[in-house]
């Protein structure tokens, strides 16, 4: 069998029921055509996965809006994650959508990364959510962006979250923090450090190319979602000359789902059964390094 492959999916839905000030698709509504095309390219890759029984498969949906309020998200989360050859099947989303869809999916594939966003939605409702996933056996990984005004919602968030769930902190997009802000998000989050600058990844070796990749509604295969080259297409058959070791031919990386693939990173250690999902290792099998020394992954009370 091949080796594992992880897949970020992309499809074209832009559409999102939040309208958080920081966000290009706040309240966007996609028209009737668009959600059908989107419709349409997701069923066409949960084909594409189902038929790939050679391979071992990880799929991460990264939507630009959000997805789970669509039945057809809902429906294929669940039934991809029954496949023996996926290895776990995780999205993105604002845990704004109904939970009862989670009692068809398979509860140790499925993963979830949540999103907090304050001003949406109270901690007390998000919470609630939280506790359905719980219900549910659920992974899953809880985290908010790094703003000012989001300190204090964070902190009550931690206080109330299970402890054995992880809160993850993004650096704001144009933010520089002080070593006094970036010691605070910190405490909340331990691999903060990792999100608050810019990495140097130009000429690094990068697992993106070769063991992940990013694949948009049409098909199209790049390395990752930052680097515009186009280099197959997962519907033409030719998967394997595609997949090729790469070094990264950016400057900087400063996402964490493009970051995390970085070679020169500890991460892959960190988040070791849990990349996808952004959920670190226990703790004893956890460090962070790079700059921070051997920060242990716990969680602030």
């Amino acid at each position: 069998m091949n080796p594992t492959l992880s897949i970020l999916y992309r499809g074209p839905l832009a559409s999102c029921n939040y309208d958080c000030p920081y966000c290009p698709f706040a309240k966007r509504r996609d028209p009737p055509a668009e959600l059908r095309a989107d419709r349409a390219s997701l069923e066409r890759f949960a084909t594409w996965v189902t038929e790939q029984t050679d391979r071992q498969l990880s799929v991460l949906f990264t939507p630009w809006g959000e997805a789970l309020v669509r039945s057809w998200y809902r429906r294929t989360l669940a039934e991809l994650s029954w496949l023996p050859h996926v290895q776990r099947i995780a999205i993105q989303t604002n845990l704004s959508a109904r939970t009862s869809w989670l009692a068809d999916a398979d509860p140790s594939t499925l993963a979830l990364w949540c999103t907090f966003h304050p001003g949406q939605t109270s901690i007390e409702r998000f919470l609630a959510k939280c506790s359905e996933l719980d219900g549910a056996g659920i992974r899953y990984s809880v985290g908010v962006v790094g703003f000012p005004e989001h300190q204090a919602s964070a902190r009550e968030l931690r206080q109330k979250l299970p402890e054995h769930v992880y809160l993850w902190v993004n650096a704001a997009e144009g933010l520089e923090y002080t070593d006094g802000e970036a010691a605070r998000w910190t405490e909340l989050d331990p691999l903060f450090p990792y999100s608050r600058n810019p990495h140097q990844s130009g000429g690094k070796a990068c697992r993106t190319g070769e063991s992940v990749i990013s694949v948009d509604g049409d098909g199209t295969i790049r390395r990752c979602h930052f680097v515009p080259e186009v280099i197959g297409n997962l519907y033409d058959g030719a998967l394997e000359k595609v997949l090729a070791a790469r070094e990264c031919p950016k400057t900087l990386c400063d996402c964490h789902i493009g970051y995390v693939h970085l070679e020169s990173l500890p991460l892959y250690d960190a988040f070791a059964g849990g990349v996808l999902e952004r959920i670190p290792a226990p703790l004893e099998h956890s460090h962070v390094g790079a700059g921070v020394d051997l920060i242990p992954i716990h969680v602030a009370r």
